[in-house]
């Protein structure tokens, strides 16, 4: 049995559904790391670090990618272009402050020593000289861009700087399988020894055939009802020289898309919201929680119940749980990333947004659209039951307003961008150019329960698109309760140089990287979850 059908077989039987091929046609968040989609949540280039990152293609298909970077505050693309990735491919990359290169301004970049085809090819801006890491001399690069937030059409309320471009996350979508044995896949596959691929230009990648819909057996390339990505990635935020390399997984989901998503360079599609069904325009999640699995389908047509909401509930989190580490004399730093993947597709109504600009209200299960009570925030609250704990039980709640800082007048403390990074220091860890956002820690070490299922008494779309961080409940009356979040811990500890027995010291820096665990809680009027 091939993957594809053992994979299918278990999911049936754990479900006890009849129809194999309905439970095959859903999205889900796949704990093996393998998928169509990857999202990655940080990518930073501040004081001197370069962020490298990397994909996988583990089946015999080759595959067309789209890669968008976003920046933090409203998650705007500063970057896409398409990806080639040939049959058994690695792409790799690296983003980097052009400051960092002698070069001038405050954008972030990207560059690639890899053979694999992009469209377009990442070196577009110019060039400079990487030899001194072993690079070329004239090694070309791409510059991050600006438009999509600065401007009368695009302007969201946000920074307007070039730096903007230096924070985010970013995420690959899968478009399109690409036949065996078509033109398009000789073009793209690696001719051996020197693995460069015949043919990258712009023309053959966006008009030769063989763009199928991806639905391909990673094994034999035939046709199935299955839709396998078999992508994998990773990425590490690198600073030489202090010795630091904070590295993590990407989420990988799957069965996101059975039809083609195919669009060449520059527009804002696909998005996370192009998941659909096979052969409906529903989009149906599959989650897993409290021991249960849930399967939910979110119909197309309804502005407040949109097929986005079937990615979002693969994030959604009642409670994030995390550890914490700190010292007084800075030495040890903690911060956490907390990125909401889907977040844009609910709050920005803003010019060059993608929601209508006409759209009054956030939709559920966000509370403002982005500007629209502060300018460059749409602001979450953080429910009451926050509590942050020593290793000995002692706990500090909300009282204190641990995650700071505080808008006046208001008791409870809010996260108001879509990539964050809370520090529990005076200092970020990461250097995070975005506002401060800091967690007042209780003792040098701990852990914290941060609770996205507020009530949300703030809501100024109170009524129109339901209440508190809830989301509109699935056909089958399946609601999903919090935020859909990604993100990580990452701690640092440095200890200068330290000496050696034989004499001359050693750099003594270290560093890790935790996922964040989450509580899910999902209810239905009509009894349980299913």
């Amino acid at each position: 049995m091939n993957r594809n059908n053992l994979t299918t077989a278990v999911i049936a039987g754990i479900a006890g559904v009849a129809g194999i091929a309905n439970m095959a046609s859903a999205v889900n968040l796949n704990p093996d790391g393998l998928g169509q989609v990857l999202l990655y949540p940080y990518y930073t280039v501040n004081n001197n670090q370069q962020t490298l990152l990397s994909v996988v293609n583990t089946t015999n298909v080759g595959k067309v990618v789209k890669v968008r970077f976003l920046e933090g505050y409203n998650s705007r693309e500063v970057l896409d272009f398409n990806l080639y990735l040939s049959r058994f491919d690695v792409w790799t990359a690296d983003v980097f402050a052009l400051s960092d290169a002698g070069l001038g301004g405050d954008f972030a970049g990207i560059f690639t020593t890899d053979h694999s085809c992009t469209d377009p090819a990442l070196t577009a801006t110019g060039t400079f000289d990487n030899s001194a890491s072993g690079g070329s001399a004239t090694q070309g690069f791409q510059q991050f861009l600006n438009f999509k937030y600065t401007g009368s059409a695009n302007a969201d309320t946000g920074p307007t700087a070039d730096s903007r471009t230096r924070e985010g996350h970013f995420e690959m979508i899968l478009m399109n399988d690409i036949t065996i044995a078509s033109a398009l896949d000789g073009d793209i596959t690696h001719a051996q020894p020197a693995g460069i691929p015949p043919d990258c230009s712009v023309a053959s990648l966006e008009t030769d055939p063989g763009k199928v819909d991806p639905v391909l057996d990673p094994v034999t390339g035939l046709a199935t009802t299955i839709a396998d990505g078999g992508l994998f990635g990773s990425a590490a935020v690198v600073n030489v020289s202090h010795g630091s390399f904070f590295s993590y997984n990407a989420d990988a989901i799957d069965g996101f898309t059975y039809v083609g998503l195919f669009t060449p360079p520059g527009l804002l599609t696909p998005t996370l919201g192009n998941v659909n069904d096979l052969g409906a325009v529903t989009a149906t999640s599959r989650v897993f929680a409290n021991g249960a699995l849930f399967t939910s389908i979110y119909p197309g047509a309804d502005i407040r119940s949109r097929t986005i909401d079937a990615v979002s509930s693969l994030f959604e989190a009642e409670n994030v749980y995390n550890e914490y580490l700190t010292a007084t004399n800075n030495s040890i730093g903690t911060d956490w990333v907390l990125t909401f993947p889907t977040k844009r597709l609910y709050v920005d109504a803003q010019p060059g947004g993608l929601l209508p600009t006409t759209t009054v209200n956030a939709f559920a299960p966000f509370e403002e659209l982005f500007g629209e009570v502060n300018d460059g925030q749409s602001c979450i609250l953080v429910g009451a039951g926050t509590t942050i704990y020593n290793r000995e039980e002692g706990h500090a709640g909300l009282t204190t307003c641990p995650i700071s800082p505080c808008p006046p007048g208001q008791p409870q403390s809010q996260i108001c961008l879509e990539t964050n990074v809370l520090r529990f220091a005076t200092a970020s860890v990461l250097a995070s150019g975005l506002p401060a956002q800091k967690i007042t820690p209780f003792g040098n070490n701990g852990w914290v329960n941060l609770d996205l299922g507020t009530s949300g008494s703030n809501f100024s779309n109170s009524g129109i698109d339901g209440n508190g961080h809830t989301m509109f409940p699935a056909t089958n009356g399946n609601t999903f309760h919090g935020l859909p979040v990604t993100g990580f811990e990452a701690a640092q500890f440095t200890n200068g140089a330290v000496p050696l027995s034989g004499g001359g010291t050693a750099l003594a820096n270290y560093a890790g990287v935790f996922r964040h665990r989450s509580a899910r809680d999902c209810t239905n009027i009509a009894g349980v979850c299913s």
